[in-house]
């Protein structure tokens, strides 16, 4: 009887992994693998109604999102088309040490961001492309202004400015440049956005000033948003996957990630009004962030722009502006890589765009301790494998107890084979036979699973740590591996992966239900192929993982008298 509840929860198992990979791949926005029906993806699905912007991609009363209108009862936005002329807009390029930056002079805004010290993992031979507004991709950083009073224009990000003189390369000793856009004057107020790149960050101080040149008082309203495409970052993996797409931050809700496919449905739950936190757009290894000094009161929202359009953004109410009067708000832009401990200095709660997911609470001390190692080894592949050999002495004795564990099993398994054999008719009296060999021997058959049970959350987490940390990005470990975070060229790592997985599979106690026996060794074999594709500091971390569990699980059958016997499968 045990034995057939073993085989229907190896079944169950199994079918369980195929309806989680299956829905996994539908969450991640691809079709279904093993059951395939009509769904749809963010950049499929048809427009809702009431969710679309103004024309001008403005924030607006109109939208399904929060609105200052919506939330705090202040008069309706709104954002006037007007006849006015469209002024010719061009594109200006700057340049740091770490990145080159475009502008648009259509209201100053940021539309591609080349990072220098990261190369396109496609064609390494560019630079790897963040922010774009191409055919292939749009992703902007944009600001400007809308009007508390019904009917009123004021400039926007579709505003055409003008650049003021200076300069646009971060010369030899020289720690900062500015760029200064200066829109016309629109509903009496003019507004003049000032960019100043820093040597050596990926943060850009963005100074909004709001100058009301006309003979009545101005009341504006400061937006700050990222517009993105919702489209999956290109070459990423269909056997793993990261998530892509907005998030918010405030101190009362912590960090909210929505997919896109949600915002085209209409199920934004996100914090709607705070005095703290950020915005940001998120892929696999890099993000984008709005940041707002803490004590600004400001909006939060989340739209469809337009087809397969989206952004995130805040929208924070500016003080009365009298006549010949202005206004400056300060907010900075973070457009880079996910580099935890840059992130971390930034601002709170910055670096959980680094997604660890559930597991955080044990994933960031990890990726601490790995930080710590590479600091004294400085290499990534080597610190891998010396946080695995520290992580196995940390568990050493749990690990002990499960391997005793199989060990004995091992020993008492030709008298249960014997017992099976003889009693194959009677399996009642088979199964209390069974449980008299294990109280006479002391054996319990779930000892060896409950102390490897208590570490796997441990080793999941690590496995999001080296999944999401950008520093393994095109990082050398030696010989034929130049990119921990690419699959093995050579598919060397995979192999001895999967042989390492084998041995290990053939040291422990063979079921005796040949069923079982079968099963424990399919899903090893499954679970090996799927590695194949995936990052090689992921098969390094496991390979180290699996020879060092080999180790001790010899040793310990050794030390237990029971001589390491490999049992190969019988199909």
């Amino acid at each position: 009887m045990n034995d057939i509840r073993r085989t229907i929860l190896w079944v169950i198992f199994g079918f369980s992994l195929v309806m989680l990979w299956d829905q996994w791949q539908v969450y991640n926005g691809r079709k279904p693998t093993f059951f395939p029906g009509a769904t749809q993806t963010a950049a499929q699905a048809p427009k809702p109604a009431g969710s679309a912007s103004n024309s001008n991609g403005v924030p607006s009363a109109s939208n399904s999102v929060a609105t200052p209108a919506q939330i705090t009862g202040t008069t309706a936005l709104n954002v006037p088309q007007t006849n006015a002329p469209v002024l010719a807009h061009e594109k200006v390029v700057a340049q740091t040490d770490v990145f080159k930056l475009t502008f648009d002079t259509e209201g100053g805004s940021l539309v591609h961001v080349e990072l220098l010290k990261h190369v396109d993992m496609a064609d390494k031979t560019r630079n790897f492309v963040l922010l774009d507004d191409s055919k292939d991709r749009v992703y902007m950083a944009q600001s400007g202004l809308i009007s508390a009073t019904v009917g009123a224009a004021l400039p926007t990000h579709k505003s055409v400015m003008t650049l003021m003189p200076g300069e646009r390369t971060l010369a030899e000793g020289v720690q900062s440049i500015e760029l200064r856009f200066e829109s016309t004057e629109v509903g009496g107020a003019k507004l003049v956005k000032t960019y100043t790149l820093t040597r050596g960050s990926y943060v850009v101080t963005v100074k909004h000033e709001v100058i009301n040149v006309g003979t009545s008082p101005v009341n504006a309203q400061l937006y700050l948003q990222l517009v993105r495409d919702g489209n999956k970052p290109a070459g990423e993996s269909s056997f793993y996957s990261t998530f892509t797409g907005p998030a918010v931050y405030t101190e009362a809700k912590k960090y909210q990630k929505v997919e896109f496919a949600d915002i085209e449905k209409g199920k934004v739950d996100i914090e709607k009004s705070a005095s703290n936190g950020y915005v940001a757009m998120v892929q696999h290894y890099f993000a984008s962030a709005w940041l707002l000094g803490d004590g600004i009161q400001r909006d939060l929202f989340m739209r469809k722009v337009d087809t397969n359009l989206y952004s995130v953004g805040m929208i924070a109410p500016l003080e009365s502006i009298a006549p010949g009067a202005r206004k400056t708000v300060e907010a900075r832009l973070f457009a880079g890589p996910q580099e935890e401990k840059k992130l971390e200095a930034l601002t709170p709660g910055l670096e959980l765009v680094k997604d660890y997911g559930w597991l955080t609470i044990l994933a960031k001390p990890l990726y601490w301790l790995l930080d710590k190692l590479h600091v004294v080894i400085n290499n990534w592949g080597w610190s891998i494998m010396s946080l695995v050999l520290l992580l196995k002495i940390a568990f050493y004795w749990l690990n002990a107890k499960a391997y005793a564990s199989m060990a004995k099993m091992k020993a008492v398994n030709p008298r249960i084979t014997e017992m099976r054999e003889r009693l194959k008719d009677n399996p009642q009296q088979m199964q209390q036979e069974m449980m008299r060999i294990y109280r006479e021997e002391k054996v319990n058959p779930m000892g060896g699973c409950f102390p490897i049970m208590i570490q796997i959350p441990v080793f999941i987490a690590l496995y999001w740590v080296l999944l999401a940390s950008v520093e393994m990005r095109n990082t050398p470990w030696i010989g034929w591996i130049h990119d921990l975070s690419s699959p093995d060229p050579w598919y060397i790592l995979p192999i001895v992966m999967a042989l390492t997985t084998m041995l290990q599979t053939s040291l422990n106690p063979a079921p005796p239900d040949p069923m079982q026996a079968k099963m424990m060794w399919f899903m090893p074999l499954a679970f090996s192929v799927m590695f194949f594709f995936f990052p090689s500091g992921l098969v390094l971390y496991w390979i180290t993982n699996n020879v060092l569990s080999i180790a001790q699980q010899w040793v310990i059958n050794v030390r237990m008298g029971v001589p390491p016997k490999f049992h190969l499968p019988k199909f």
